[in-house]
């Protein structure tokens, strides 16, 4: 809850990089954001991350470590023993694959409402034109801008279901698996090695600065092999708005690649890597704090 609260704002201007060409950078984005929407467009879709978080991170965290305890007691005989980082990465991947069924819905409902207001913007009627069709039922002045399709979180969910079936709730799944797979492994190798050499000579954990450190870096290389797939990810979780545009996950990457170059698969890296080092600095320096007073209290 403390990471999705830090971050929010700025994964709104990511997803809106990734799936809307018209802006130029982060500052146009964040600027045409403003304008039209307030704080308030920043935060789009908040209310169900932070509702489903606690339950997708718990998820996380406790794959992870009950993955390494079990290859530590097959290995070396004990689930105390010192994990080899093979053994870290493998528990890492095996945490990222695990969370993608509990988050591919959140995902795809935060996507499609964080880009709501680019939707609206294209589906607005056309006043004269070949291509323009008749309206079947009243349309408001040109002058108003249409309603929102999504009217929350779980309409959205609710919206996705009844006119896409549950396929739709899973779709950019498979960009979802190759992100998160690859990136936890990333995520847990990297604050491992790093929480070693930032651990004062005598002791067997850094201190808070050096978890802050630890898991801001850890999370900004994560973040830096799962930008490519995540690009892809939200493309396809957002064609879902009109007609489709993508068959999938191949011809999405095919398609971006074609139309943009490949500079598209790395669309909002920057922004991803400054959002992730103040969110798992948080998470992390968080994380083990509840964890040690919880052995603590079990002690």
């Amino acid at each position: 809850v403390c990471g999705v609260a830090v971050g929010y704002p700025l994964d709104t201007v990511k997803v809106r990089i990734q799936t809307e060409a018209k802006y130029t950078g982060i500052w146009d984005c964040v600027r045409d954001t403003y304008h039209r929407e307030q704080l308030r467009g920043f935060y789009r879709g908040l209310s169900l991350p932070v509702c489903t978080v606690s339950l997708v991170s718990s998820v996380s965290f406790g794959t992870y470590r009950h993955c390494l305890a079990h290859i530590c007691r097959v290995r070396y005989g004990s689930a105390d023993a010192k994990p080899a980082k093979t053994d870290i990465t493998l528990s890492g991947f095996a945490s990222g694959l695990v969370r993608v069924f509990l988050t591919s819905p959140t995902e795809v409902a935060k996507v499609r409402l964080q880009t709501q207001t680019q939707a609206q913007q294209r589906r607005r009627p056309s006043a004269s034109g070949p291509l323009a069709t008749p309206p079947t039922c009243p349309v408001p002045p040109a002058g108003l801008p249409a309603g929102p399709k999504y009217r929350g979180p779980l309409h959205c969910l609710a919206t996705v279901a009844r006119e896409e079936g549950l396929r739709g709730l899973y779709k950019g799944s498979s960009a979802l698996l190759f992100r998160d797979g690859h990136s936890f492994a990333t995520y847990f190798l990297s604050y491992a090695i790093l929480c070693e050499w930032l651990t004062p000579a005598g002791r067997s954990r850094p201190d808070v600065s050096g978890v802050l450190v630890a898991g801001g870096c850890a999370g900004a290389l994560a973040w830096a092999v799962a930008t490519p797939m995540d690009v892809i990810k939200a493309r396809l979780q957002a064609d879902g708005r009109g007609r489709r545009r993508y068959r999938g996950l191949l011809h999405c990457v095919l398609t971006s690649v074609r139309e943009e170059g490949p500079r598209v698969l790395f669309k909002g890296l920057l922004l991803n890597c400054c959002r992730a080092f103040p969110v798992n600095m948080v998470v992390f320096v968080v994380y083990e704090a509840v964890l040690r007073l919880t052995q603590g209290l079990l002690t």
